[in-house]
């Protein structure tokens, strides 16, 4: 087998939504994505998701990583981090790990952050009682 074949059949695709194009239905990668244009309805990506300034999703859309910079309508789910850039607009449930928001940005709705909780020790909850 080709260098070349292997790598194709190894490789995570990147996929585009360019502008002026609209999809209504559900989205399933398992690589990358970029939305340039309209999508109304489910996303699941394995990779990276990424909303370009003219990009606008309506619906639930999962992703390992997100950035932001059109419009989101309805439910994020991001695995690790969230960057919302200066243009981007969020509005809805948002479930993530990390977050970055930039000045200018708009967020509305709810954040679930998860966090990793461990059991205090009594030295720990005496010295925050104290504090």
């Amino acid at each position: 087998m080709s260098t070349a074949k292997k790598y194709h059949e190894n490789s995570q695709g990147s996929n585009r939504i360019l502008a002026g194009t609209s999809i209504e239905g559900d989205l399933l990668s398992d690589g990358d994505v970029r939305i340039d244009g309209k999508v109304k309805g489910n996303i699941k990506v394995a990779g990276k998701l990424v909303i370009g300034e003219q990009g606008i999703i309506e619906g639930e859309a999962e992703c390992k990583n997100a950035s932001i910079a059109g419009r989101v309508e309805g439910t994020l789910k991001v695995a690790q981090m969230l960057s919302i850039v200066q243009t981007g607009k969020l509005n809805g449930q948002v479930l993530t790990e990390k977050l970055s928001v930039e000045p200018g940005a708009e967020l509305n709705g709810s954040i679930s952050m998860n966090t990793v909780m461990r059991k205090m020790s009594k030295e720990e909850e005496a010295n925050s009682k104290t504090a």
